[in-house]
């Protein structure tokens, strides 16, 4: 498909890859067909889809904004971000070129290495609560080589959001509880951004780990997010209180929850099971 030249100097170029799931590909070329009536309906720009000969699973989604400013106002469209989140339950998508966003150093450490949380080469958490060395001459096995982060981050799109919360509980302020919560959240750019619950002396004002983390990625300019992950103490897993469930529902949607324990116990939920009959602005 031929690629045409931009129409003004303030148009902007987005290009995403896209790899789509096996099964995936026609809910995938529908949800093109309306992303792009919603770009021509809003004047937002127009979108073309590139399938790669090579790898008939991988398209580029190519997008040409009206300018910056509608690029910006499509990001905060509601419309296309449900949209967006579609897309991103349907493959693998990865952001080849944003012209639509100014240079941001930190932003582009964020899309390349997906998450910047830990800034060192150990595994964070474990490794300071227990001593994981090896024996004097006992070899490395490929498998534990290096278990932190950039090893997790070793194929396109994984993210550990256990491990992210998990460090987050480390600074938890629990001081009347003594229930220490952390919680990641993962935004569709791929973005991680963390909370640990902070106790008051006035209980009231308390604020548990999943408010901070997602009024936290709402400070930082996210508007769409894909998962969530929470871990707690060396008891069953802890579940969202129903305060953060009516808040994650109102900024999130139907996020994917992650439930983790200090013991490694896992258990995965959708938001819309945890909270089957919520109240959000259709009610109003």
């Amino acid at each position: 498909m031929a690629v045409h030249p931009a129409s003004s100097p303030d148009t902007r170029l987005s290009i995403l890859q896209v790899i789509v799931a096996a099964g995936q590909e026609a809910d995938f070329l529908h949800l093109t067909h309306d992303f792009e009536a919603l770009l021509t309906r809003k004047q937002y720009g127009r979108v073309e889809v590139v399938r790669n000969e090579a790898e008939p699973l991988c398209f580029y989604v190519v997008r040409y904004w009206a300018s910056a400013g509608a690029a910006r106002a499509c990001d905060a469209d509601l419309e296309a971000q449900a949209l967006t989140l579609r897309l991103y339950s349907l493959g693998q998508v990865a952001h080849v070129v944003n012209s639509a966003r100014p240079p941001d150093g930190r932003r582009l450490l964020l899309n390349d290495e997906r998450t910047n949380i830990e800034i060192d080469r150990r595994s964070g958490y474990d490794r300071r609560v227990r001593n994981v060395g090896r024996a004097e001459g006992e070899r490395r096995s490929g498998q534990d080589r290096r278990i932190g982060p950039r090893r997790l981050r070793a194929r396109a799109g994984e993210v550990d959001l256990i491990a992210a919360a998990r460090r987050a509980r480390e600074f938890a302020e629990a001081p009347f509880s003594n229930v220490k919560v952390g919680a990641a959240i993962e935004a569709i750019d791929g973005a991680v951004i963390t909370g640990c619950n902070v106790e008051n002396a006035s209980y009231g004002l308390t604020i548990c780990a999943e408010r901070v983390a997602i009024f936290k990625a709402l400070s930082e300019g996210q508007r769409a997010f894909t998962r969530l992950a929470i871990v707690g103490g060396g008891g069953a897993p802890i579940p969202p209180c129903g305060a953060c469930r009516q808040i994650l529902w109102e900024f999130g949607g139907d996020l994917e929850i992650l439930l983790a324990n200090a013991a490694g116990d896992l258990v995965e939920w959708r938001l819309k099971n945890l909270l089957p009959l919520p109240f959000d602005a259709r009610l109003l």
